[in-house]
């Protein structure tokens, strides 16, 4: 084979793996968007939700699985509900304990941790 024809084949490879990336990306940051939006539709959670759960749960370079973002959360919720709350109790990974909600309750955490993993469109407040 040709050098010109062994570049043209390495851009061409070059710009299909580009295109591929770019749509992941972009898909990243539109679940990213969405998750910006949602809020639980009781008033008294989603003033928790936006004081201690959104400033990490919205960005995805926090590591932590995005509101709204089922698939991100099946994983964690398949560990069952005592898991979770110990977790958010006692933090884990990045997350502090008690998820920077110090006044919370479990029944509080468990209602903040559902509405985080219900998948987007169920998610968003009226």
């Amino acid at each position: 084979m040709s050098n010109t024809l062994k570049i043209l084949a390495l851009l061409t490879m070059i710009l299909l793996s580009t295109g591929c990336a770019d749509e992941r990306s972009s898909a990243a940051r539109a679940t990213e968007a969405l998750s910006r939006e949602l809020r639980p539709a009781d008033a008294d959670l989603a003033a928790l939700y936006i004081r201690s759960c959104r400033s990490c749960h919205t960005v995805a370079a926090t590591g932590s699985p995005l509101t709204g973002d089922a698939a991100a959360w099946a994983e964690r919720m398949d560990k069952g509900m005592n898991v979770l709350l110990d977790n958010v109790i006692n933090g884990y990974g990045g997350m502090p304990p008690f998820g920077l909600c110090m006044d919370c309750d479990a029944a509080q955490f468990e209602a903040l941790i559902r509405f985080m993993a219900e998948p987007a469109q169920a998610s968003v407040a009226p």
